[in-house]
Order: C-alpha cells, then structure tokens, then sequence
C-alpha cells in the first residue's frame, strides 16, 4: 500500500498527554446504587476521593498478587490468558506504571514479555489456535494490541521500544488480514463493509460479530495513536460495518452475516462500544455517533441492577460518557433540556459509592460476573482511573 492509505504515524505518549487529574474517580454501571460501608451519603468529596483511591490500590495489588509467574493472568480455571493479560495490563498502565518507571512497572514488563515470547505467532495473531483460545482468538488479539501498543508509547528504553514496534507492527498486519470484507448494497449504492469474527477470515468462513469488530478497531486507534501506521481503508471499512449494522432505532445488532438490522435486535452493549471506538476517533458529531449516543442514553441503564454483559458494557458505557463530559452531550443535542443531558458528573455520582462498596475488602477484587474476578476488577480499573487522563486510548 501506498503512504497515503495510511493513517498518519504521530506517537503520543503521556508526557504530551498528562492533564493534571483531580476530583472523584468514576465508576461502574453494574449494581444497585445504594450507600454502604464503603461510602457514605455525607461524606465530604475530599473522604470520597480518599475511599476511592484506596479502592484503586487495593485492586492493583489484587492484580500484582494475582499475575502468574510467567507474566500473564487468566479468567476462571485458566480462562482467556490473552485478554486477561492485557486487560490487566492497561490497569496497570493508567495507574501511571510503565516498563521502567513506577509501582507496576515489574508487572508491566513481565505481561509484556509474556506476549512477545509466549503469545505472539510467527503471523501476528496475538493469541492461541489451541486451548483457552481456541476458537475465539480475535477478542484476545484485539486487547492485546492494544495493551503492546500502549506499552510501547509509554517505553522509553531503544531495545524495548524496537521489540514492542515490531510485535505491534505484526499484530495489526494480522488484523488487517483477519478482516471479513463485503459488499453491502442499499438505495441502489454499493459500499465496501468489513468487521470481525471470532476468528480470521481465513478460518471463520465468513461470520462477523460487532463486539470483536469494536475490539479491533480500539486496538488499531491506540497502535495509530502509539506511531504505528494503520490502514486507513481497514478502519473505514469497519466503520462502514458498524454503519450498516445500525437499526433505525440507532442501536447494533450482534452480526452482518446473521442478521438485519431491524428494530428490537439492537445489542445495548455493542452499541456502547461502538461509540466509544467512534469518539476516540475523533468523530462527536457525526450522525451515526449521535444515533448510538440517544439509543443508549434510552436503552442502558445504570444503577438499576445487574444486567446481562453489565461488565463488557460498562466497560465501553463510561468510556464514552467520560469523553461527553459535562458539556459534549449538549453540544451534540443543542435542542435538549439541560437537565436530560448524559453526562459524566451524573453518570459518576450514581455509581462510583456502589462499586467502592462491592469490592471484596479483605482481597481487593470484585468477583461478580462469570469470567473471573480477574476480569471484572481489571474492568473496574480501567473505569475507576479514567480521570488520571494517563493513556491517550481513554482521553477526552
């Protein structure tokens, strides 16, 4: 390909990156909003902030204590060794840790060479055809990628900063290759469409499902934000896969290949992700973001219970409502009363006291959820520390 199918390189590392972090942390969408023990309705912000971030270290050293010792972590009995690792890792990395510097750093570097020696394949895939991930390697690879590439914008050192170019380099060629490319026509206009599945295109014979196709996209966006040259074609493509998959309703539906994309078969949480992909693509107000914008603003409920995918939705939900802020949303829907906007302060206020006080206070995890603890604690991290504003993957 030529220079110019490429996404620009422009390394962005925090040291470009490091607003100064203030305030109460957020939180997840995942439980009854209720005051407990863990916070309490009259403490003052200053005793929030305090009893948050002493969640946030307790977690971390949940996840130090738990890494094994080849470097890796892993779901319930040895589950998803790929994308816990990452996961875990990019917890890590928005403490402010990094390979050299900083309470996790040794963590951080024994994760990393855990991918480059143990995981990584002579093709690129970060992930395995055997075991834990066999079957359903592209969720793994996508947060992989995206783990290494952050790795390497924070790396400092000239031999790891050439290891993590080139495993991040392999893991995005494989990502382009592993794409699923159509041709989708409507209104008598054919366009080129191309998401993800499970596994390759090579192997999956064609299915295609929207939660791995947001992975992968995040992924692509933090290697181009890391330097790494991005097919531009690759990325509109996927874009034109979540297009496509939109129902009038504005919500995603799980599959191109399995579905259409008519009313009542939206999936809230793809959707969620799929804003959060868009926005950290620099694109607010475009109309397909402001469609998937208001479907989960009506559709995604937060402090109302346990849902079904809470931890994978929320995941993505707070993502992108910490990028709307307090303002975004009105700018986006100038006509809206004030008080319906979606905003941050609203969204952080229900949840952060419920998810304080539902980690487990003797390990530090939360164990909800059917993946493992692992899992959801590195999930609550990465919610919990998006105000650090470390990694540019998660700024506004």
């Amino acid at each position: 390909m030529s220079a110019d199918q490429f996404f620009p390189a422009s390394r962005l590392s925090r040291r470009r990156f490091f607003p100064a972090a203030a305030g109460a942390l957020g939180a997840l969408g995942a439980g009854l909003g209720v005051h407990g023990a863990g916070l309490a309705a009259d403490d003052k912000p200053e005793e929030l902030k305090k009893k948050t971030e002493d969640c946030v270290d307790k977690a971390l050293e949940y996840l130090k204590r738990s890494q094994a010792a080849d470097g890796k972590w892993t779901g319930n009995n040895g589950a998803y060794p790929v994308a816990m690792t990452a996961l875990a890792g990019m917890a890590m990395l928005m403490e402010g840790s990094n390979l050299k510097e900083g309470k996790y750093s040794e963590q951080i570097a024994k994760a990393v060479e855990w991918f480059l020696t143990k995981s990584q394949q002579p093709n690129g895939l970060l992930g395995f055809n055997q075991g834990s991930d066999f079957g359903s390697y592209m969720h793994g690879h996508g947060f992989a990628t995206m783990f290494l590439a952050c790795a390497y914008g924070e790396a400092e050192d000239k031999e790891q900063q050439q290891k993590l170019e080139k495993a991040v380099k392999k893991a995005v060629e494989f990502t382009g290759k592993a794409q699923i490319n159509r041709k989708h026509s409507a209104g008598g206009k054919t366009i080129d469409i191309g998401g993800w599945g499970y596994t390759s295109a090579q192997e999956n014979g064609g299915g295609d499902e929207g939660s791995i196709t947001v992975t992968q996209l995040q992924a692509l966006r933090a290697a181009r934000n890391s330097g790494i040259a991005v097919s531009k074609e690759v990325m509109d493509k996927a874009m034109a896969f979540l297009e496509v998959c939109t129902t009038p309703n504005g919500g995603l539906i799980y599959s191109y290949a399995n579905g259409q994309a008519v009313n009542g078969s939206e999936r809230p949480p793809i959707t969620a992700a799929a804003v959060a992909c868009s926005f950290s693509a620099g694109q607010y107000k475009g109309e397909y973001a402001k469609k998937w914008v208001k479907f989960c603003k009506e559709k995604i409920p937060y402090a109302k219970g346990r849902i079904a995918h809470d931890e994978y939705q929320s995941y993505y939900f707070a993502q992108f409502v910490y990028v709307l802020g307090d303002d975004r949303y009105g700018g986006m829907f100038p006509n809206e009363d004030k008080s319906t906007w979606l905003t941050w302060s609203k969204y952080k206020e229900a949840m952060y006291p419920y998810l304080v006080e539902q980690q487990d206070k003797s390990s530090g995890a939360w164990t909800s959820g059917f993946i493992g603890p692992v899992y959801t604690t590195a999930i609550n991290l990465t919610i919990l520390q998006l105000e650090k504003g470390i990694l540019p993957i998660y700024q506004r």
